[in-house]
C-alpha cells in the first residue's frame, strides 16, 4: 500500500482553514521526522476541536502505527472510515493493517480500493495472498495476473503464484514464472532450483539437468541441487549418476534424514534392499534416533524377509515418537494448541461440556489424554478409555478413535479387544497404518504369529507408498543442507 511518505502526501490538502492547516503541516513534519510521539502531542488538540474529520484520525492512526500500536491504529482508521467511508488514505490503512495481520478482514477494503483505484498493483497482489492463504487458487491467480511488477520484487508471492497455477493444471504458466526470474537474475540460485523442480514436476527431467548445469558445474555444488539432481538422473533413467550424485549429497550432509530416505526409496525401486539398508546403517551412526531411518529399515528388511528385523526396527520407530500422530490433535483446534497438550485438553473439554456426545471431541479427549501418558488404571486413564469407546460407538467408522482405543486396551492388557479394534479399523480403512501396526503388536502379544509375516508386507508396502507420496508433496519445497559418512555398494 501506500508508503508514509505517500499517505503524507494524499493528506496534505483535505479539509481544514489555513489556520488548521498550518498546525496539520506540523503535525505531517513529524510524522515524516518518524517523530511519533511529538505528532499525537500535536493531535490531541487538534483531533478534540475537529472530531469528525477523517484526515486527523487517519493521521493519528500513522502515528500509532509507527509507534508499533496496530490495534490503537486499526481503532483511529476506523474512526475515519466512519466518519468518511471512502476516504482512501485511510481504506488504504487499515487494509494495510489487516493485510499484515494476515487478516481476511483486509479484503474488503482492498476491493473497494480497487473500486476507487481499478488498477492499483499492489492491492491486487496483496488480494492474490490473501486468496491463496484462502485456499482459492482460481481466485488468487487472476489477482496475480493483475498485480504486475509488484511481483518481481516479491518472490514468495511468485512461489505462492506458481503453486497455484500449477493446483489449477496450468504448468506451463508456471514455468514461465521462473523461466523469466532467471532472465532478470541469471545468478539466482533458488529461482533456477524452483524452475527446475517444476521442470521435473511436469515429466522433463532433462530440461530439468539443463537448467541445473551451472550449478551442478561448480567446484563444490549445495546439497539441495545435489539432492534435486539426484532425482532428476533417476527420472531420466540413469540410475548410476542418481546414486552417485545423491552419495555426494549425503557426504555434503550426513545428518539430514530426507536424503538417506531417498537412498532408501531408490534403492527398493531397484530391488536392492541391502545397499539401502547399508546406507540406512550409515545414517543411523550420524543419527541414531531418527524414527524415519528405522522405519525405512524396517521396510527394506521386510522385502529381504527378515521379519524379526522388521518388527524391531518398527517398534523401536514407535519407542521415538510415540506422538508421531500429534497432528491429529490439531483437528478442530489451533496448532498452537496442538502442541501444548495441556492447553489442547482444556480447549477440548470447555467444548465437550455443551457437546458431550461429540464424536470428534471425545476421541480428541481420548487421545490428547493418550499422549500425556497415562498409567493404565489411573483415573485419566479410565477417562480416555471411555471417551474412546464412545467416539466409536457414536462414529463407528471413526479409524482414529478405534487406532487410541486399541492402544489403550493394549496398556490395559485386554489384547484381544484390541485386536478386534483393529480389525474394524481396518474394515473402514484399509491403509490405516496405526491400525496395522497395533494388530502387529497384539497378535505378537497372544503368540498367534502366523499373520505377522503378510501384516508386515502390508505394513511395508503402505510405509512405502506414503514416503513416495510425501517426498512428491515435498519436492517444491526445497531443503537447506550441509556434511559426510562412507558409502557403501552402489544399487
Amino acid at each position: 500500500m501506500l508508503c508514509l511518505a505517500g499517505t503524507l502526501l494524499a493528506l496534505s490538502s483535505y479539509g481544514l482553514g489555513q489556520t488548521e492547516r498550518d498546525r496539520t503541516a506540523e503535525i505531517t513534519s513529524a510524522l515524516a521526522a518518524h517523530e511519533f510521539d511529538q505528532a499525537l502531542t500535536l493531535l490531541q488538540p487538534a483531533i478534540k476541536q475537529f472530531p469528525a474529520n477523517a484526515k486527523l484520525w487517519t493521521l493519528q492512526a500513522l502515528a500509532l502505527a509507527g509507534k508499533r500500536d496496530p490495534k490503537g491504529a486499526l481503532a483511529s482508521y476506523q474512526k475515519a472510515l466512519k466518519i468518511s467511508p471512502e476516504y482512501l488514505p485511510a481504506v488504504e490503512g487499515a487494509a494495510q493493517l489487516y493485510y499484515e495481520a494476515g487478516s481476511q478482514d483486509a479484503v474488503p477494503l482492498l476491493r473497494l480500493v480497487l473500486r476507487l483505484r481499478p488498477q492499483d498493483p499492489t492491492s491486487h497482489a496483496m488480494l492474490a495472498v490473501l486468496a491463496y492463504k484462502k485456499g482459492d487458487c482460481a481466485q488468487a491467480v487472476e489477482h496475480f495476473e493483475a498485480s504486475g511488477p509488484v511481483l518481481d520484487s516479491q518472490p514468495s508471492a511468485r512461489e505462492e503464484y506458481s503453486e497455484c497455477l500449477l493446483q489449477l493444471n496450468q504448468p506451463e504458466r508456471a514455468i514461465a514464472i521462473y523461466e523469466r526470474d532467471l532472465e532478470l537474475s541469471p545468478e539466482d540460485s533458488d529461482a533456477r532450483r524452483q524452475l527446475a523442480t517444476l521442470q521435473l514436476m511436469t515429466g522433463r527431467p532433462k530440461e530439468a539437468l539443463e537448467t541445473l548445469a551451472p550449478l551442478l558445474q561448480k567446484d563444490e555444488p549445495d546439497v539441495k541441487t545435489l539432492e534435486l539432481a539426484a532425482s532428476a538422473y533417476e527420472a531420466d533413467k540413469n540410475t548410476p549418476l542418481a546414486v552417485t550424485t545423491l552419495r555426494q549429497a549425503i557426504v555434503g550432509d550426513p545428518h539430514n534424514v530426507d536424503l538417506y530416505i531417498d537412498f532408501a526409496a531408490l534403492s527398493m525401486d531397484h530391488q536392492s534392499y541391502q545397499v539401502g539398508i547399508d546406507m540406512i546403517n550409515v545414517g543411523l551412526k550420524a543419527e541414531p534416533k531418527s524414527a524415519p531411518l528405522y522405519m525405512a529399515r524396517g521396510v527394506l528388511y521386510v522385502q529381504l524377509t527378515k521379519y524379526n528385523e522388521a518388527e524391531n526396527d518398527f517398534n523401536r520407530a514407535d519407542e521415538l515418537e510415540p506422538n508421531q500422530g500429534i497432528s491429529s490433535v490439531a483437528r478442530g483446534l489451533e496448532q498452537s494448541e496442538a502442541n501444548d497438550l495441556d492447553r489442547a485438553l482444556a480447549t477440548v473439554r470447555s467444548k465437550l461440556a455443551t457437546r458431550p456426545n461429540d464424536p470428534d471431541l471425545l476421541y480428541l479427549q481420548a487421545d490428547i489424554l493418550t499422549k500425556m501418558g497415562q498409567e493404565p488404571g489411573s483415573e485419566n486413564f479410565q477417562i480416555a478409555l471411555r471417551s474412546a469407546k464412545k467416539a466409536v460407538a457414536f462414529q463407528p467408522t471413526l479409524t482414529a478413535a478405534r487406532d487410541v482405543l486399541a492402544k489403550l486396551y493394549l496398556q490395559a492388557g485386554q489384547t484381544h479387544a484390541a485386536i478386534d479394534q483393529c480389525r474394524e479399523a481396518l474394515k473402514a480403512d484399509p491403509k490405516d497404518q496405526t491400525a496395522l501396526y497395533r494388530l502387529i503388536q497384539a497378535l505378537r502379544k497372544t503368540g498367534n504369529t502366523k499373520e505377522i509375516p503378510d501384516l508386515l508386507k502390508r505394513l511395508a508396502e503402505l510405509r512405502a507408498e506414503s514416503t513416495k507420496e510425501e517426498r512428491e508433496h515435498n519436492r517444491y519445497k526445497l531443503v537447506e543442507v550441509g556434511v559426510a559418512p562412507s558409502t557403501p555398494s552402489q544399487p
